[in-house]
């Protein structure tokens, strides 16, 4: 099996400017306009997606725009879509592109962790995260907490944006009422909150490596 190759090998890769690493995945906004035009560019990637790679792309199609996730880091693949889009004139919008998820703090996960994975119908990586088998809801995962804090939220949500787009939606959030609780961890990860204290955090790929 292929190692993936870590973030930052590939930013650093020549053709790969419409994609945006997003935690393990790497994702691409294509603005079509239209059905008929994503329809297009959808077939196009079809017929350039060997067989060996269909299991790891994940392509979303809506009117307004195509919206392709790789869970391996795929270099030449992401070279090829991009040039497919372009073929059509399409453009690519990196700030379109986000990966959510929930995390709920847990004393101890392995008690928690079967009623999510049954509840969700989710499949389970490792001994703290889920995932949608269809890759259409976001991902749940655990942090543990050493003890529980009923005076706050124990479930907040993980929203992974571009490392070139942390900074506004970080300032946009704040203009919209929120606060920063903690850059402890930046570039990895902000904490905000809103007006009454509920948490989430703005993630990147960056410092992850």
């Amino acid at each position: 099996m292929t190692m993936q190759i870590t973030a930052g090998r590939f930013h650093a890769a020549d053709g790969v400017e419409d994609w945006r690493s997003l935690y393990h995945v790497v994702s691409a906004h294509f603005r079509t306009g239209t059905l008929a035009l994503g329809i297009a560019l959808v077939n196009a990637i079809g017929r350039l997606v060997g067989e060996a790679e269909q299991q790891y792309v994940n392509v979303d199609l809506r009117y307004a725009g195509v919206t392709v996730s790789l869970s391996r880091r795929d270099i030449a693949l992401a070279r090829r879509i991009s040039a497919a889009a372009k073929a059509l004139d399409i453009p690519a919008d990196p700030t379109a592109v986000q990966l959510i998820n929930i995390t709920l703090d847990a004393l101890v996960g392995a008690d928690v962790l079967p009623f999510w994975r049954a509840l969700l119908g989710y499949h389970q990586i490792g001994d703290d995260y889920l995932a949608d088998p269809a890759r259409r809801g976001p991902g749940f995962g655990l942090q543990p907490t050493e003890e529980a804090r009923p005076q706050r939220n124990r479930m907040h949500l993980d929203v992974a944006v571009p490392h070139d787009q942390a900074e506004a939606r970080i300032t946009a959030a704040l203009a919209a009422g929120g606060r920063l609780v903690s850059e402890a961890h930046a570039p990895m990860w902000w904490v905000l909150a809103d007006a009454e204290g509920n948490e989430a955090c703005v993630a990147t790929w960056v410092g992850r490596e």
